[in-house]
């Protein structure tokens, strides 16, 4: 049949025609649909009760809500996607316990099967990397989508042969860090490098190679963004908060945050909504929690006065 013709047919999913078998009595044309065969001819029934191809069960209360085996779904946290078989402790699925020949039994499974986990170093290198993704990202207390997202970019980096001469620590560490820029989210290379085995010299390496080879859509940082995170820290009343939020987005609009650093900069924001407001701010300890030099609060601080004017 020419691929013409198959396009030119219209056809129903649900009802499929049977060229092969004609019926056995009238020799008609015989039809197949998702409950029985019959013939179109004469009806006679030739099958039913065909295989259900859906769900085992239908669940309508709480307590069956686990009842199902189609396991867990596709994941990109895992080399395998998920898809790896653990083999148990002590007790069977009903929660018995096993025998110590048993368990001594299941002990080598368990060996054999972690020695033939992994069909090649890259395998090998790709479950070490994502184990790190998820540590850091559950260390930063990250949402699963951005930890999925970072996984990805994992994944994307080892494609790439992006590994080669970088650490995979500082790879996976990058990655995170990337996903939460693409993400928008106000996290800067010391929260991320903090968690992290490696430096934060060899973490902005890995992250300008990702950015330079896989063309990140990283949105840009802004001071609002640091705000809450250093309120906290200096333990600032909400009504200061709000009012370094409304400074920091009046600069935002005026422009003058562009090239600077956005924590420095949230920093000098709730310094002067401190003093405005009649709280006793100390730099040393408002320029502790950001991590910069009291300079730059003062140089900012004075940036806002002059955008105040």
């Amino acid at each position: 049949m020419a691929t013409s013709d198959i396009y030119e047919t219209a056809f129903d999913e649900d009802v499929q025609n049977d060229t092969t078998n004609q019926c056995p009595e009238c020799d008609g044309r015989v039809a197949t649909n998702v409950a029985e065969t019959v013939c179109e001819e004469c009806g006679l029934v030739l099958e039913d009760e065909r295989i259900d191809h859906g769900p085992e069960w239908r669940s309508f209360s709480d307590d069956e809500q686990n009842r199902e085996r189609t396991g867990a779904p596709l994941t990109a946290t895992r080399h395998d996607r998920g898809l790896s078989t653990e083999i148990g402790r002590g007790t069977d699925a009903n929660g018995n316990q096993l025998s110590g020949r048993k368990r001594r039994q299941l002990g080598r499974l368990r060996r054999e099967q972690s020695r033939g986990r992994f069909q090649s170093k890259a395998e090998r290198n790709l479950a070490h990397g994502l184990g790190e993704v998820r540590r850091i990202s559950s260390a930063l207390d990250l949402a699963e989508t951005i930890c999925d997202q970072a996984c990805r970019l994992f994944r994307s980096a080892q494609n790439e042969d992006l590994l080669r001469g970088q650490s995979i620590e500082a790879m996976a560490a990058a990655s995170v860090h990337g996903a939460c820029r693409c993400n928008g989210l106000s996290r800067t290379f010391d929260d991320v490098t903090e968690p992290a085995r490696v430096g934060q010299v060899r973490v902005r390496a890995a992250y300008q190679t990702l950015n330079t080879e896989l063309g990140l859509p990283a949105k840009p940082v802004r001071p609002s963004g640091f705000i809450p995170q250093l309120a906290s820290k200096l333990d600032i009343p909400e009504r200061i908060r709000h009012r370094a939020r409304q400074l920091a987005d009046q600069a935002e609009s005026a422009g003058v945050t562009a090239g600077v650093d956005p924590t420095g900069f949230a920093a000098a924001c709730l310094y002067k909504a401190g003093c405005d407001a009649g709280r006793l701010m100390i730099q040393s300890d408002v320029a502790r929690a950001a991590n910069v030099s009291t300079v730059t609060i003062r140089t900012h601080r004075d940036t806002l006065n002059e955008l105040a004017m």
